[in-house]
């Protein structure tokens, strides 16, 4: 399927884009293993370190204890693309270009291995390989260089989709993506991509999340509130979802609520990326600013902690 058929104009592609890399590589490495998360049946024993980085990064939030895991796994579990693309996801967050380029192209070589074997998946991390090698095209050569890639993330995702349109790993990331789509393209509707979220795809506090993060975006704020309370029923200490639900608590003009669980989000902050914790101090301060009616140097407050840390 040609590029034309899914999107009005490249413009609109690119933007699109741009808009869902920082969302879409934190959660297009999702693994499946012994204990599957996706699958009540035909589960793919994957190994005990990836398991364990999937548990500290999507339940947890420890993006920063999901690293030695991931350390270890390279040597354990070194066949499974899904080990690199959660490499390139901690590569993006921290902003390294070249490890993001190198664990790219290996999620990408170790996925072709796969083809073979377990032709779901090898099609389905292909895809991925692609999309994290698009995210590094994107940040060093500019939005137009990244058209190719895309062309090749769709055509991987539809022979994903000709084995097994209905597996809940498949739908989980291109649920994603097509949320992401929705909210940036016009004209688009979202509602398919929220049922296949809802109906398809799983582990449900990550589908549920993903819902509340378009519905956000598309300022349809009470649904968007109803899935980050489900998300975080079942995630209730990953940092990621309580400042998602402060966004959304200062988007209902709930601005002490808001505030409340930006601080519960910055009490956890030691194990977020430093650029993410950066922006969740960033919306801290503008929204102290707005409540105290004071002026602040939010955006001072948020370098200090992108470059040092807190």
């Amino acid at each position: 399927m040609t590029m034309i058929t899914r999107f009005p104009a490249p413009k609109r592609t690119v933007k699109a884009f741009a808009g869902t890399v920082a969302v879409i590589c934190t959660l297009l490495s999702l693994p499946a293993f012994a204990v599957d998360p996706f699958r009540a049946s035909n589960p793919r024993d994957i190994g005990d370190n990836t398991h364990a980085a999937f548990e500290s990064i999507f339940k947890e939030g420890d993006y920063k204890g999901a690293k030695k895991y991931l350390k270890q796994a390279k040597s354990t579990e070194a066949g499974e693309p899904l080990v690199y693309a959660m490499l390139s996801s901690l590569a993006y967050t921290d902003r390294d270009w070249e490890d993001l380029k190198s664990y790219a192209s290996k999620t990408l070589s170790t996925a072709q291995q796969l083809l073979e074997s377990d032709p779901l998946r090898g099609n389905l991390y292909t895809a991925v390989g692609h999309f994290l090698e698009g995210a590094y095209k994107f940040e060093k050569e500019g939005p137009i260089s990244t058209l190719s890639k895309l062309q090749k993330v769709f055509q991987y995702l539809d022979e994903a989709k000709k084995i097994d349109a209905n597996d809940p790993e498949l739908n989980l990331i291109t649920g994603y993506m097509d949320l992401m789509l929705a909210v940036n393209l016009p004209f688009s509707d979202p509602a398919g991509a929220v049922a296949k979220l809802e109906k398809y795809a799983s582990p449900s506090y990550l589908a549920y999340r993903g819902i509340a993060v378009g519905y956000r975006d598309l300022k349809k704020n009470s649904e968007a509130m109803e899935f980050a309370d489900r998300a975080l029923e079942l995630t209730p200490k990953n940092p990621e979802v309580l400042y998602l639900k402060a966004q959304i608590l200062v988007n209902q003009g709930k601005h002490q609520d808001g505030l409340e669980f930006f601080n519960k989000a910055l009490e956890k902050g030691n194990i977020l990326p430093n650029y993410s914790v950066a922006q969740i101090v960033y919306e801290h301060c503008k929204l102290t600013e707005k409540i105290d009616n004071i002026d602040r140097d939010c955006r001072a407050e948020r370098n200090r902690v992108r470059d040092k840390g807190i």
